[in-house]
């Protein structure tokens, strides 16, 4: 896993038993999986209008931001849900040198 992953993921994972009022992490933890799910959604749209922003002359800096706060957000998910992020980037592994059409004939299958 990348450094800056791991140092996330150690990082969520210290939190999330943390104080709600001093802590971000342990206030989404606190508030529970729905108000989780919501963050996630709300940073995924805010990704899909600023890459249509990006395409048409807007900042690329806001892309990124706004995917490294998607990115943060499925973290804190996963955290929630006791799964580790080092998981998700073993499916991605596996999936090298498989056709992005044929992994995805395989997910209809199962």
């Amino acid at each position: 896993m990348s450094d800056v992953l791991q140092q996330l993921a150690t990082t969520l994972a210290a939190r999330r038993a943390a104080d709600p009022e001093q802590s971000y992490v342990a206030s989404l933890h606190h508030k529970g999986l729905n108000k989780i799910l919501e963050k996630v959604g709300e940073e995924a749209t805010e990704v899909i209008i600023a890459a249509k922003d990006a395409a048409t002359g807007g900042e690329r800096d806001a892309v990124i931001g706004e995917v490294a706060d998607l990115w943060f957000h499925s973290m804190v998910m996963l955290s929630h849900l006791d799964m580790d992020v080092e998981e998700v980037l073993q499916c991605l592994s596996e999936r090298f040198g498989i056709s992005g059409l044929d992994e995805k004939a395989g997910r209809s299958a199962r």
